[in-house]
């Protein structure tokens, strides 16, 4: 086992490794830029290190700066979280010269399933449907016409080494398509330093599950059943709940079947997620495979009992998984909503500020994992993400009622602060998510009627 583990991050995700840290009985050391000085993690760490300005660049997302900080503290691990360096095999790469265990899957494993477009090749070979569209990245605009041509528009054209929602075009009308088949390119170079994309029929009314999966690289693999997470706005989500509405036992049992079988095709190790798009037929297409926690794997942990951290941790250590799939029971169900520093009258865009006040929610089944507090500035050089409500029910309806009941008594109050709070509930109050019928399509229906004349 780990003695002692840094936390390359920051926010609610550093909290909830240090936590998980904690529990195992391993030492933490909080890293964090001038600006999150006096911060949660910050104040819950063992040892703290400050790693640079504000700017992520030369902080966060500074590989000398973090590896220096574990040599400097003796920390015989590091836990990227999710978003920065989590899914940067080159930092896996270094972290192994440097005689530090990266909290995560091999670089190689990474590297192969990075590369998004050549997964869909892997993916359909070992058995999983996948939309149509291009096997492997399209290099001109004569080839993504002539794909469009031959699956039909819409399409989407995406980075094949994008993520988190970024990199993602959706092309209507063909005559639309060279236009942004060209700007998704220079976006993804932008973004990710590689400017390859390939192209998939775009389905319009859709929703988007994903299981959770752990592998332990010795023959171990389990999933924690499924997630939906169709709501969503700029490919970004909003609202994620478990299990999916979308599907009975059957479609339950094949989609779980599938995920495990696709982490296998890439003998992945770790806590990773199988992502899927589901028809209105109940047909699962493969989208990608996230090697990291994501922010939403607190629903699983509420329906399974199972601490995904705690697990992905001593995976990292070298330990065989402590459960077997038989071992996995689903009870109850979960519903995650992100509180956002956004205003969702201006399309979500940033409002950041001071919290003058900051009350969480509390009662039976309800779980708030945040890194906030009334006193403190809400940095506009990171992500919006202030908190996660997470609401457990015997059924879906009580998860329900829990979950509009958390969001009236949830307080954020500050100058220039505005939270997503009050659309979640709008959302919650929709017949679409009430009858679980919510797509990924809803967010954007709703903001088109609430500017309609």
């Amino acid at each position: 086992m780990f003695r002692k583990l840094l936390v390359a991050n920051r926010g609610e995700i550093a909290v909830r490794v240090v936590r998980a840290c904690r529990d195992l009985g391993i030492s933490t050391v909080a890293v964090y830029s001038e600006a999150d000085a006096n911060t949660l993690a910050v104040e819950l760490a063992d040892e703290t290190v400050c790693i640079g300005p504000a700017d992520s660049r030369a902080s966060y997302l500074s590989i000398p700066a973090i590896i220096e900080a574990a040599l400097k503290t003796g920390s015989d691990a590091i836990h990227p979280g999710y978003g920065f360096l989590a899914e940067d095999s080159d930092f896996a790469e270094v972290c192994a010269e440097n005689g530090i265990t990266f909290v995560g899957p091999p670089p190689e494993v990474m590297e192969e399933v990075a590369d998004k477009a050549a997964v869909r090749a892997i993916m359909q070979e070992a058995g999983l449907e996948i939309l149509p569209g291009s096997i492997g990245t399209v290099p001109s605009v004569r080839d993504a016409e002539e794909i469009a041509s031959s699956i039909g528009m819409p399409v989407v054209v995406k980075a094949s080494a994008g993520g988190g929602g970024r990199g993602i075009s959706v092309v209507r009308e063909h005559a639309d398509l060279p236009t942004i088949f060209r700007t998704t390119r220079q976006t993804a170079q932008l973004l990710f330093k590689d400017s390859s994309v390939y192209v998939e029929r775009y389905l319009n009314s859709a929703r988007h599950v994903e299981v959770q999966v752990l592998c332990d690289g010795r023959g171990g693999a389990v999933h924690l059943g499924e997630r939906d997470c169709s709501v969503q706005r700029r490919n970004q989500k909003l609202i994620e709940e478990s299990p999916s509405p979308a599907l009975d036992t059957a479609s339950r049992e094949r989609i779980t079947e599938l995920a495990l079988r696709g982490a296998k095709a890439v003998d992945f190790q770790g806590a990773g997620t199988m992502e899927f798009i589901v028809d209105d037929d109940g047909r699962a297409y493969f989208m990608e495979i996230n090697p990291r926690i994501q922010v939403e794997h607190p629903v699983s942990e509420a329906v399974t009992g199972i601490d995904v951290v705690r697990e992905q941790i001593l995976v990292a250590s070298g330990a065989p998984l402590s459960f077997a799939q038989g071992d996995v029971v689903l009870r109850g169900h979960a519903i995650e909503c992100r509180v956002n520093a956004e205003d969702p009258e201006h399309n979500f865009r940033p409002a950041t500020g001071h919290l003058e006040q900051f009350r969480l929610p509390g009662g039976p089944g309800v779980r708030v994992d945040t890194h906030c507090s009334a006193g403190m500035p809400v940095s506009p050089h990171y992500d919006s993400l202030l908190a996660k409500l997470i609401c457990w029910g015997e059924d879906r309806e009580a998860a329900l009622r829990r979950s509009r009941a958390a969001l009236s008594e949830f307080l954020v109050r500050g100058a220039g602060v505005r939270t997503t709070i009050p659309f979640l509930r709008e959302v919650l109050d929709t017949t679409a998510f009430r009858d679980g019928r919510a797509t990924t399509g809803l967010v954007e229906e709703m903001m088109a009627s609430a500017v309609a004349p």
